[in-house]
């Protein structure tokens, strides 16, 4: 009888674990990995060159999730296409494809042959990754600095978005503030990205570096 009642109780264990796992909400789709789902950024970069000047490129952005793909690891994914135009007025001209991922519960972007882990899934406030694990570079520990809030940019008001945080340095030599910003059913939204080589604390005294800004102007499906 003991060991009937012991058998009925380690049933109903395992099934209310089995129940409490499935409900459990990754929420994949801040990676945006739809099919056709694309974004469109005005995307402005600033290089600091070795002679003090200044070069700036202010242009169009607009990626696309392309049809399925593996990678050189037999993984599927998805094509991530990218498109640059100068102004609104041009034609979009393809500018590179890229490899986008959802695997292991991270969400991957192959970009320039480097892979990097953007996001982990599920989204807590306490994770932390090394986003250059599965290449050449040197460790650089991501974390989550808001998940689940509101935000609005360039007059689109969203919902739900996490934001990452992959570099925040600074000192004598140094300033590198790096962040990115993913809004449920979209992907990226927000590119905050400043790698600089600075004088005496000072971030007005760059002698080489570049900056990079993309901001989200409007998303769908095509």
């Amino acid at each position: 009888m003991k060991n009937r009642l012991f058998l009925i109780a380690l049933l109903l264990f395992f099934v209310g674990c089995k129940k409490d796992s499935s409900s459990v909400k990754l929420h994949y789709e801040y990676f945006g990995v739809n099919k056709g789902r694309f974004v469109i950024y005005d995307v402005n970069e600033i290089t600091h060159l070795s002679n003090g000047s200044k070069e700036y490129s202010d242009y169009q952005l607009k990626t696309v999730i392309g049809d399925t793909v593996h990678d050189n690891s037999g993984r599927l994914g998805y094509k991530f296409l990218r498109y640059k135009r100068l102004t609104s007025t041009d034609n979009w001209a393809i500018k590179d494809v890229w490899f986008i991922i959802i695997a292991d519960n991270k969400g991957e972007l192959i970009e320039e042959n480097e892979r990097v882990i953007k996001l982990v899934f599920a989204p807590t406030s306490k994770k932390t990754w090394n986003g250059n694990a599965y290449n050449t570079k040197e460790e650089v520990i991501y974390s989550y600095d808001s998940i689940h809030k509101p935000y609005k940019i360039n007059g689109l008001q969203l919902d739900s978005t996490l934001k990452v945080v992959q570099e925040d340095v600074f000192n004598m030599i140094q300033f590198k503030k790096k962040h990115e910003i993913y809004a449920k059913n979209i992907g990226l939204v927000k590119k905050h990205y400043q790698d600089l080589n600075i004088s005496n604390f000072d971030i007005n005294n760059v002698s080489t570096g570049k900056e990079i800004f993309y901001n989200m102007t409007s998303y769908g499906v095509e």
